[in-house]
C-alpha cells in the first residue's frame, strides 16, 4: 500500500460524494492545499481539529560535515515544516495496524 497522491484522493472524494462532479472535486482540493500553503508560506500555523496541526520550525545556522572529507560545511539557517498529529488520528492510526 502506497502513499495517496492528489488524484486519488480526488477520485475518492468524488466518488464518496456521487453529486460531486470530479471536475468540482479537483477544484475544492487544490483550493485547500493552495490555501493552506499560502497560509504557512506566511509564517502562520495551521490546526485541523481530528486530523493534526502543521507549523513551521526555525533551525539556526550551524557547522555541519562533509561526509566524504570530513570538511566543516556551513549550513544556512532555515524554516522547516513540521506536522503533529492530534490524538485522534493517533489513536485512528494505532488501531488501524492492529487488523
Amino acid at each position: 500500500m502506497g502513499a495517496m497522491t492528489k488524484s486519488e484522493l480526488i477520485a475518492k472524494l468524488a466518488g464518496r460524494f456521487p453529486q460531486l462532479v470530479v471536475k468540482d472535486a479537483e477544484l475544492s482540493v487544490k483550493a485547500i492545499l493552495d490555501a493552506m500553503a499560502e497560509k504557512l508560506a506566511t509564517g502562520k500555523r495551521i490546526e485541523i481539529r481530528g486530523f493534526g496541526s502543521f507549523s513551521l520550525n526555525y533551525r539556526p545556522p550551524r557547522l555541519g560535515r562533509n561526509p566524504k572529507t570530513g570538511d566543516e560545511v556551513p549550513i544556512s539557517p532555515r524554516r522547516v515544516l513540521s506536522f503533529r498529529p492530534s490524538h485522534l488520528m493517533k489513536d485512528r492510526v494505532a488501531a488501524g495496524k492492529k487488523r
